[in-house]
């Protein structure tokens, strides 16, 4: 069976090692997505373990179309009792690269009237849109002439592993949390701190990760399970592997942010999610802030500049260098950003540089060897100069 994961940009190399410890074969990293192959037993557990990955896709009919009536041919020759029955919700997400078909709203529209069309039809009744809470999810991507529909096995994006509310204001994505932890190389053994942690996202992720809960494991519904294969006993079978592989490290994962609101949001999120013996909040500036231990990895998403003027955004910049240079020498810290600008004044030479996408949002996460001594020498060029 092929299918298709969709991700971040930036994160496809994160997530084709995923898979491929999941034991998926013929795994194709592409633009946002890898291709991959399995059975249906795979496809349940990469939507349950994925860390980096938005959706599953099952492609089920590709075809090339010149035009709106071909397209709509297409998809009303094609067998859509297979997937769906006149009793069920579906909806379709469309996406479209194409100088002709330019509206991915319209062309969703138009297959959604050949489906029904065919429906009516073939049965005298007809299938329901609910785009909101649809039983069965339906992709279609279109780039030049060239079509493809799938099934999302995932239906709501498997970003929303259920620990944020309506009072989250976190610009991070949860997929994007976890790629960083990911491409930063932390394991449960390094003490972490986000020093700028907002509502905690980075800290969840981390907490998770450590403890081999799976992101999707408080998810309620998957699209999949409206599938008339459904196989309620192999998805018993491998939520129960799943918990019987949780684990009880000792880990260090400290996080701090200037917002009350945020710190309260961070540690309600970790004591729903049973998270709080990992996860230690606190209320501080990040000027006032000191080392919470010798050494470790500082992984942090601060403001990008929003909500201050130019000339803020930069000297906070600074402020960051200033203070990781004086206060934390011995750790390694991670930064992501979209003002480059800002980046450009930390003051610190990056040892790794990645272009990330947070959404449409280009970023720029990079790494800072913080060692010991730094200060010292920069005094001491100073001196010789």
């Amino acid at each position: 069976m092929k299918l298709l994961a969709k991700t971040f940009h930036g994160l496809e190399d994160v997530l084709a090692e995923e898979l491929e410890q999941l034991g998926a074969t013929n795994v194709i990293p592409q633009k946002r997505a890898v291709s991959f192959e399995g059975d249906k037993e795979l496809l349940y557990r990469a939507n349950l373990h994925l860390r980096t990955a938005l959706r599953i896709l099952l492609p089920i009919l590709s075809f090339r179309a010149r035009n709106d009536r071909e397209m709509y041919k297409k998809v009303y020759e094609y067998d859509w009792a297979k997937h769906l029955d006149s009793t069920k919700t579906f909806a379709i997400d469309s996406v479209a690269f194409s100088d002709v078909f330019k509206h991915s709203h319209y062309i969703g529209l138009k297959a959604k009237d050949a489906i029904v069309d065919r429906f009516r039809k073939k049965t005298g009744k007809r299938p329901s849109v609910n785009a909101e809470n649809p039983d069965v999810s339906i992709n279609l991507h279109v780039s030049g002439d060239r079509f493809t529909i799938s099934l999302d096995s995932s239906g709501e994006s498997l970003h929303r592993r259920g620990y944020r509310d309506n009072r989250h204001k976190a610009p991070l994505n949860e997929v994007l949390a976890a790629g960083m932890l990911k491409i930063a190389k932390w394991t449960p053994e390094i003490p972490l701190f986000d020093p700028m942690c907002g509502s905690g996202t980075i800290l969840m992720e981390a907490a998770m990760l450590a403890k081999n809960i799976p992101p999707a494991w408080h998810r309620k519904k998957l699209s999949f399970m409206n599938w008339p294969d459904f196989d309620k006993d192999m998805w018993k079978k491998i939520r129960e592997e799943a918990e019987n592989r949780f684990e009880s490290p000792r880990v260090t994962i400290i996080g701090a942010d200037v917002s009350m609101q945020a710190v309260d949001i961070a540690k309600q999120a970790s004591l729903e999610f049973r998270l709080n013996r990992e996860i230690k909040v606190s209320k501080a500036a990040f000027e006032n802030q000191t080392p919470p231990f010798k050494a470790g990895m500082i992984i942090m998403n601060p403001p990008y500049g929003e909500r201050l003027k130019k000339e803020d955004i930069i000297e906070f910049y600074k402020m960051i260098g200033t203070v990781l240079k004086r206060r934390f020498s011995g750790y390694d810290a991670w930064i992501i950003s979209s003002n480059f600008t800002a980046m450009k004044n930390i003051g610190l030479k990056p040892s790794e540089k990645h272009t990330l996408f947070n959404g449409p949002l280009e970023t720029k996460f990079w790494k800072f060897k913080l060692y010991e001594g730094t200060m010292k020498l920069k005094k001491q060029r100073i001196t010789n100069k």
